[in-house]
């Protein structure tokens, strides 16, 4: 037997004056109990409880004994109803990863409109496009793009990424306007080396079917701040998310291309620790989340109004 499970069967003992009462009401058998409190008064060399034909009385080291016990018990109550509060509670440190685009653009308003909600709230934010293992860095909560690997992590859908093709008024002027995919291979296509299938660009036709065009072009890189300027700049067409390319978009410094022919979507997921037990801090962050990614989320500024 355990000495939490010890402690409290003695306390219950000289509570209840019974052998019988206390091991019923812990959940073990009279015979258990009995040999519990032989094996501690022999830990101990002393006498904890005296036996008799009317029942079960404390020593008097036993009683100060069972005044320990108690003062044991008051400590683990109060242990677990601080756990239960903070499991309940929004409040202490958030930690969150992210990609770098997107948390510069997108999480760090988001986070900052909910630390306003929620003053008791701290935040560590990471940005990093590398992996990030959840439970060795010590991450509450991360927003992963794309589709998720099998794991124990619990992860909920939070919506959807689009993509574009993007090219500035003055290199369209310059170098004509592509019509199909085809015609990238006359373009200088700048590459975002993380994802999207790298230098082979994929499209769906709007009558159906997909193809996979290979592109070059004078630049290559794996941040997409890069890969925005130099589309801003006038140096070639590039695959951008939607939110990447929203304010350049808003401005005129860039116009969609293409947009007859669809991009693949990722979908966007809060991935956790743990699907079990999780903590009010990160579900609250992300029922927060869920409202502010609702509809069309890329095409409004982050933390504006659905």
């Amino acid at each position: 037997m355990d000495r939490i499970t010890g402690v409290q069967l003695f306390a219950r003992i000289v509570e209840t004056g019974s052998f019988s009462k206390a091991s019923s009401d812990l959940g073990i058998t009279q015979p258990t109990a009995t040999k519990h409190v032989a094996a501690l008064e022999a830990q101990l060399g002393a006498r904890l409880l005296n036996r008799n034909t009317r029942g079960v009385s404390p020593t008097e080291i036993g009683t100060l004994y069972y005044e320990k016990c108690k003062a044991i018990q008051r400590e683990l109550e109060e242990a677990d109803n601080l756990a239960a509060l903070l499991q309940s509670t929004v409040r202490g440190q958030l930690r969150i990863s992210t990609s770098v685009a997107f948390g510069r653009r997108v999480l760090t308003p988001l986070a900052l409109k909910f630390m306003r909600e929620h003053p008791d709230i701290t935040i560590d934010l990471s940005f990093d496009d590398r992996y990030v293992n959840l439970v060795e860095q010590g991450v509450d909560v991360a927003l992963r793009m794309g589709r998720l690997a099998d794991s124990a992590l619990g992860a909920r859908y939070l919506g959807v990424n689009p993509w574009l093709t993007a090219a500035s008024p003055e290199y369209l002027q310059r170098r004509g306007t592509p019509r199909t995919p085809a015609e990238l291979a006359q373009h200088d296509c700048l590459v975002y080396s993380s994802v999207q299938g790298d230098d082979r660009w994929s499209f769906a036709a709007p009558e159906g079917g997909a193809s996979s065009v290979p592109v070059k072009g004078p630049l290559r890189s794996n941040n997409l701040s890069a890969v925005l300027a130099a589309c801003r700049a006038g140096l070639g067409l590039a695959l951008l998310p939607w939110y990447v390319a929203r304010e350049s978009l808003a401005d005129g410094a860039v116009v969609a291309v293409l947009a007859d022919f669809a991009l693949p979507t990722q979908e966007l997921h809060a991935v956790f620790p743990s699907p079990k037990l999780v903590p009010g801090k990160v579900s609250t962050f992300i029922d927060f989340l869920k409202i502010q990614l609702d509809g069309p989320w890329w095409q409004r500024a982050p933390g504006a109004s659905s």
